[in-house]
């Protein structure tokens, strides 16, 4: 019964830490002037977990062999580490280094799970993401930027200005992707410039 409770109060002290992650702000926005509430580390899961989804599934009906709860997991999980960490800029990372970097939030993810009884699954799909070694690591990634950029469209149409680096990488994507999964993430990163574009003829 002890051993239970215990467990339990693992559990709900990772989701304490971890709601942190609804209020923490997305630092690039706030570094390139859009307003307090743009948008929480939080949302940008919930918006990754979605694209991831809906990628998985798209390959799967194409018949691509892909674990789509694998896939889930790690989009819920990738950005845990910010709750100790916080959210760092690509700024800051040229300043600190990326190995810098990933080492800090390996090892902030790593304390975060390390009372649970799944803590090795956790790390296990953290460094999976971040080595991009499978192919669900790799779909999740292209999701991560694919949100992003839905991002970016949605406060530039909205008046937003100044946020044209954030498309240099639908210019030249590298998510090792191949086959059905590249073509179609491809299509839509394609598909998102050409709503930008619709969008800025617009102005």
């Amino acid at each position: 019964m002890s051993e239970m409770l215990m467990s339990n109060n693992s559990v709900l002290s990772v989701l304490v830490e971890l709601q942190r992650l609804k209020r923490l702000e997305r630092t690039g926005w706030s570094l390139r002037g859009m307003p307090g509430g743009t948008e929480s580390v939080a949302a940008h899961s919930f918006g990754v977990s979605v694209t991831a989804m809906l990628l998985a599934d798209e390959l799967v009906s194409k018949g691509v062999s892909i674990n789509v709860e694998r896939v889930l997991r790690i989009a819920l999980l990738h950005d845990w580490a910010e709750a100790r960490v916080g959210d760092m800029p690509r700024t800051a990372i040229t300043y600190f280094g990326a190995t810098a970097r990933k080492g800090a939030e390996s090892a902030a993810l790593a304390d975060i799970v390390q009372d649970l009884d799944n803590r090795e699954l956790y790390k296990d799909l953290y460094e999976d993401y971040e080595l991009r070694t499978k192919l669900e690591a790799r779909l999740v990634k292209a999701a991560d930027v694919i949100d992003l950029l839905v991002q970016v469209l949605a406060l530039e149409r909205a008046g937003a200005r100044g946020l044209d680096e954030f498309w240099e990488v639908a210019r030249s994507p590298d998510f090792q992707l191949e086959g059905p999964a590249q073509e179609l993430v491809t299509d839509i990163l394609t598909s998102l410039l050409e709503e930008r574009r619709k969008a800025r003829l617009g102005d």
